[in-house]
């Protein structure tokens, strides 16, 4: 009997889920610092509305200040149990609440100037590319110190843009180093930027997954994804937005806002 072709849908039923804790380890209480007039979260929440693909965005919590802050500016808000080890755990509690969700997009709170054609991005992805299980996005790294810090992920991929890892370290690894390397086109060396798309069903399989031995190496919890034998895919996106870590970082976002 002839195999039928699948066909991927054109419009994936999608959310946007924004996890987001109260507790910082470098920022205390990083979500609800509103110096320009809204919390971090919010503006986050409003960046993400800014997408056409959704249905919604949703946020994630596990504290109920966080809770209220978010009802008092209209956001749509879910309360997850503060036992959960991860921001993907978060997402996939709100999943199982979803049932009619084909695709859940995971954006960081701490992401106020995430761009709403990235989040379309990555959702296309995984409607264009039956095969992929999550979608993630890279952008070029142009300087030799990006490239060796740890604080800085890498991701290497092949001609069709499947991840084959992502790491601390610099990848791939010059035996010989050349400047041509910060400058060449297509780039030699992507960052690897903390958004993703996911499956409903892989994510919550995802989540059931014990750590991998990779994973548990680099901390980077993408890994056990590739361990696990499943592929991602990448899209590569001019320059990233920035995130926010740190006092410093909130203060020029705070500038940047006016």
């Amino acid at each position: 009997m002839a195999l039928t072709a699948f066909v991927p849908r054109v419009h994936a039923t999608s959310f946007v889920v924004i996890p987001a804790r109260l507790g910082s380890t470098r920022l205390p209480r990083k979500m609800l610092l509103s110096e320009t007039g809204k919390p971090l979260v919010q503006h986050t929440y409003e960046a993400a509305c800014l997408a056409t693909r959704p249905e919604g965005v949703i946020i994630a919590t596990d504290h109920e200040e966080i809770e209220t802050a978010v009802r008092a500016f209209g956001g749509d808000v879910r309360m997850t149990s503060v036992a959960l080890a991860s921001g993907t755990d978060r997402v996939a509690a709100v999943a199982r609440e979803l049932p009619e969700a084909d695709i859940l997009v995971n954006v960081q709170g701490d992401e106020p100037e995430i761009s709403g054609e990235a989040i379309d991005r990555v959702i296309s992805m995984l409607e264009e590319q039956p095969d992929k299980v999550m979608s993630t996005l890279a952008t070029p790294m142009r300087t030799r110190a990006q490239i060796e810090s740890p604080s800085c992920v890498k991701v290497v991929f092949d001609a069709s843009g499947r991840a084959l890892y992502f790491s601390r370290s610099p990848i791939p690894h010059a035996r010989e180093w050349r400047d041509e390397y910060l400058t060449s086109t297509p780039a030699t060396y992507h960052l690897h930027l903390g958004i993703y798309a996911y499956r409903r069903d892989f994510l919550l399989q995802l989540a059931a997954l014990p750590p991998g031995r990779l994973e548990q190496i680099e901390k980077l919890e993408q890994l056990r994804v590739l361990e696990a034998g499943h592929s991602i895919a990448v899209g590569v996106i001019d320059q990233a937005t920035p995130g926010i870590d740190t006092l410093e970082e909130y203060q020029d976002f705070v500038r940047r806002c006016g």
